[in-house]
């Protein structure tokens, strides 16, 4: 007697599967929806983050190009050895330091240790200047320069007060208001404990050296003929500002400009490395913000794998019939994991368009160049697939092992 026939096992075709993930899907649309709206939100909060760090990066490096990397500090270290005391700034320092290439404005200062007691007024006799410590400062023209001022109205002192010791300040918008200067149409003065300044100049903002708003500066011969030179113990400084690229060069030809048979005397202190700083505060952003794109993708992973375990719960019967009807785990099992794998891919596919459309829509806002990186528009879609498979592995585990006489008792 012959064999019987096997019973061949039975198959599912991959067409099939996509076709059984889909109607399940459209069974509950709404719900399928909000499933993806998870991956949805972690995708395009991953890409827009990315996307808004890279740009926002761009510009903090624009800008420290511009400012940082332009600026060279030099400190004067004699002031302590007698011997080498008369090598402090000279008058000329200024000028010394300009004519170096690569240089657009120099100045020096220093601040002026005053009598104690002594007190900003705007008058002979009455209150000070809101009753706080105001720090007088001596300053060569070229300071105001080098500071990038932008002032509220007036000017600053140039060379010609300068050279001839004219009794005129500068003072910050801010102190002007306690003071109870408005304009200078009246040719207002303060007095710095008995001695008038004329104010010439109030700022409202300063470029580099903000300090600067809460001092009142006089120049820099006015303060040797009425307080004497600085003080041994207070440093003069020097403010350079360059070119973008010629700091460092600068800072290294500084003190032989200055004092070329004694360059030890003064300390140039150059910006630095742009790029290393630019580099390392892209890192830390980037890492940061990464982490919070991870937590979001975590917070949609999580979202799919509940939505998917409360629907194979929901279809405990349907799957016991597919099961009594010849389909094995397996089967149930990737259609599941193609259901979660589907909603993923979608919402990974809308997040990365919502992700784009925001850091574009940004920059435009902000003025900036839009920066993202392709790689990242190319791997998020990818990523929101992966999102999905993971968050239906346990759903999907628990269908395939629902047994069909269980199922169908319920």
């Amino acid at each position: 007697m012959p064999p019987p026939d096997r019973i061949a096992p039975s198959r599912q075709h991959l067409r099939d599967l996509f076709a059984e993930a889909l109607a399940g899907m459209l069974q509950r649309p709404a719900r399928s929806i909000l499933t993806a709206l998870g991956t949805v939100l972690g995708v395009g909060t991953f890409v827009a983050i990315l996307g808004l760090t890279a740009t926002a990066t761009g510009q903090i490096g624009d800008r420290f190009n511009a400012l940082t990397a332009t600026e060279v500090t030099v400190e004067d270290t004699g002031g302590q050895d007698a011997a080498v005391q008369p090598l402090m700034f000279t008058p000329d320092a200024d000028q010394r330091v300009r004519a170096l290439n690569g240089v657009e404005h120099a100045g020096v200062h220093w601040n002026i240790r005053l009598p104690s007691g002594t007190t900003v007024r705007a008058a002979p006799v009455g209150r000070d200047a809101g009753g706080q410590q105001i720090t007088v400062l001596a300053a060569s023209p070229g300071l105001l320069d080098a500071a990038g001022p932008h002032w509220a109205t007036g000017r600053g002192y140039d060379t010609f007060h300068d050279q001839r010791a004219e009794a005129v300040a500068v003072i910050g918008e801010g102190m002007a208001t306690r003071l109870g200067i408005t304009t200078l149409d009246t040719t207002p003065a303060i007095f710095i404990g008995d001695t008038p300044f004329t104010v010439i100049g109030i700022l409202a903002d300063t470029d580099r050296k903000p300090d600067l708003l809460l001092s009142v500066l006089i120049p820099r011969t006015t303060a040797e003929k009425i307080y004497g030179p600085p003080d041994p113990a207070d440093r003069a400084h020097m403010l350079v500002t360059t070119e973008i690229g010629a700091a460092r060069q600068v800072a290294g030809e500084t003190p032989y400009a200055l004092r070329p048979d004694a360059p030890d005397a003064f300390k140039p202190i150059p910006p630095p490395d742009p790029r290393t700083l630019r580099d390392n505060v892209t890192d830390d952003l980037g890492a940061l913000f990464l982490l919070l794109a991870g937590i979001c993708l975590i917070i949609g992973a999580v979202g799919i794998a509940n939505t998917t375990l409360v629907a194979v719960m929901e279809r405990t019967a349907e799957i016991g019939l597919r099961r009594a009807l010849g389909a094995r785990g397996r089967h149930i099992a990737g259609q599941f994991l193609t259901e979660s794998a589907t909603l993923g891919a979608l919402g990974g596919l809308v997040g990365t368009s919502l992700g784009t459309v925001t850091v574009v829509a940004t920059a435009a806002a902000k003025q900036w160049t839009p920066v993202i990186d392709p790689t990242t528009v190319a791997a998020a879609p990818l990523i929101g697939l992966a999102t999905g498979l993971l968050a239906g592995l346990y759903p999907a585990w628990r269908a395939a092992r629902i047994e069909p006489v269980e199922a169908l008792r319920r």
